[in-house]
C-alpha cells in the first residue's frame, strides 16, 4: 500500500559559501519583509519625522497600524503603551516615538519567539496542517532542508492523499535534499488513508533511527467540519505509533489572508492542539502587521511562531527572531 522512496543521489559534497548563501539572517528577513517595510516602515517613518505629540498624531499612527493588518487589540495595546511611555518619560517631539514604538512592537512579540525543543524524543514528531495554499508542501521541504543543516536526519510522510500533486510535491522534496518519502501508491480514486500512511512513516522512522519525521497532511478549510475530525483522527493515530507524538502540530498560515489567519489559529488549535506556526509568503504581502493580531489574540498563551518566510529560495524559512523582525520593518 505505501511506498518508501529514497533519492538515488549521492549526498551533496559540502561547498563553499556562495555570496548569496553568506548573507546573513538579519538581512535575509529584512530583503523578505521589503514590502512591509516600504509600506509600513516609510508611513513611520514620515510619521515620526518631527512635530509635536498630540492626538491627531496618534489618530494617524492607528489608521496606519490597522492598515498593515496589526489588527485592533494590538493597535489599542501598542498606543495604550506610547501613552504611557510619553507620559512617563516626558516625550514631546514625535520623533522619539519611533524608538518607543520599535520597543513595544519586540515587547509585544517576543512570547511568540520560542525555539523548538527537539532534543527529548527520538524520531521528532512534527505534524504540518493548514488550509489549501498556503505553501504547506514547500514548507515542509523547506523545513526539511533547514533540519538537514541543523545535523538531523528527516523522513516525509505524504498524508495529504487528497491533493493529486501532493504526493509528488513532496517526492520530489525527498529527492533535492536526498530524503526518504513514506508515500502511499499512486491512487486516482484517493482512497488512501492520510493517518495509516504517517502511522507507517513513524514506525519506519523508528526503524530507521531518524531524528525528525515531517508529517503532511491535506489542506482543508475551518469550515469543513467533517475534514476536520478527520485531522483529529491522523493525530490520534500518530500517537498509536508513539506515545506523546506528535510532538509539535505546525499550522502553516499565508501571510496575505491578513485577519484571516487569526481565525485560523483559533480553529485549528481548538481542533489539534496548535503549538508552534509557520508564517509563509512574508516576501509578497506589504502588511506584516498580522504576527502582533496573532500575538494579542492569545495574550495568556500565545502561540509560538516558530519560523517565518521571507523569500522563494530554499533557505529562506528562517526561525523567528522578534527583536530582528521589528527592525527589519524600520527603515
Amino acid at each position: 500500500m505505501f511506498s518508501f522512496f529514497k533519492s538515488k543521489k549521492d549526498p551533496a559534497e559540502p561547498t563553499p559559501e556562495s555570496t548569496a548563501e553568506s548573507v546573513s539572517l538579519a538581512d535575509k528577513v529584512r530583503h523578505g519583509l521589503s514590502r512591509t517595510r516600504q509600506n509600513l516602515g516609510k508611513q513611520l517613518s514620515g510619521l515620526f519625522g518631527g512635530g509635536k505629540i498630540d492626538e491627531a498624531l496618534y489618530e494617524e499612527l492607528e489608521t496606519i497600524l490597522l492598515t498593515a493588518d496589526t489588527g485592533v487589540n494590538a493597535t489599542n495595546r501598542l498606543l495604550e503603551d506610547l501613552r504611557k511611555q510619553v507620559k512617563r518619560d516626558g516625550l514631546s517631539d514625535a520623533a522619539q516615538l519611533k524608538k518607543a514604538l520599535q520597543e513595544a512592537l519586540i515587547t509585544m512579540l517576543a512570547p511568540l519567539e520560542q525555539p523548538l525543543d527537539m532534543t527529548k524524543e527520538k524520531p521528532f514528531v512534527i505534524m504540518i496542517t493548514g488550509v489549501n495554499g498556503v505553501g504547506k508542501t514547500t514548507s515542509i521541504g523547506k523545513l526539511a532542508k533547514y533540519f538537514q543543516s541543523e545535523g538531523k536526519s528527516v523522513l516525509l510522510a505524504a498524508g495529504d492523499t487528497f491533493r493529486a500533486a501532493a504526493r509528488e510535491q513532496l517526492i520530489v522534496w525527498g529527492e533535492r535534499n536526498n530524503i526518504a518519502v513514506i508515500a502511499p501508491e499512486n491512487d486516482p480514486n484517493n482512497r488512501n488513508d492520510p493517518a495509516a500512511v504517517i502511522f507507517d512513516a513513524v514506525n519506519a522512522a523508528k526503524a530507521r533511527n531518524i531524528d525528525v519525521v515531517l508529517a503532511d497532511t491535506a489542506g482543508r478549510l475551518t469550515t469543513q467540519l467533517h475534514l476536520m475530525e478527520e485531522i483529529k483522527k491522523v493525530k490520534r493515530v500518530i500517537a498509536k505509533a508513539m506515545p506523546d507524538a506528535p510532538h509539535e502540530v505546525l499550522l502553516v498560515l499565508d501571510a496575505n489572508t491578513g485577519q484571516n489567519a487569526v481565525a485560523q489559529v483559533k480553529a485549528f488549535d481548538e481542533a489539534l492542539g496548535v503549538t508552534g506556526l509557520v508564517l509563509t509568503k512574508l516576501d509578497g504581502t506589504a502588511k506584516g502587521g498580522v504576527i502582533a493580531a496573532i500575538a494579542t489574540q492569545h495574550v495568556e498563551n500565545p502561540p509560538a511562531l516558530r519560523f517565518l518566510g521571507v523569500g522563494e529560495g530554499v533557505d529562506d524559512l528562517r526561525p523567528f527572531d522578534a527583536r530582528e523582525f521589528v527592525e527589519a520593518i524600520f527603515d
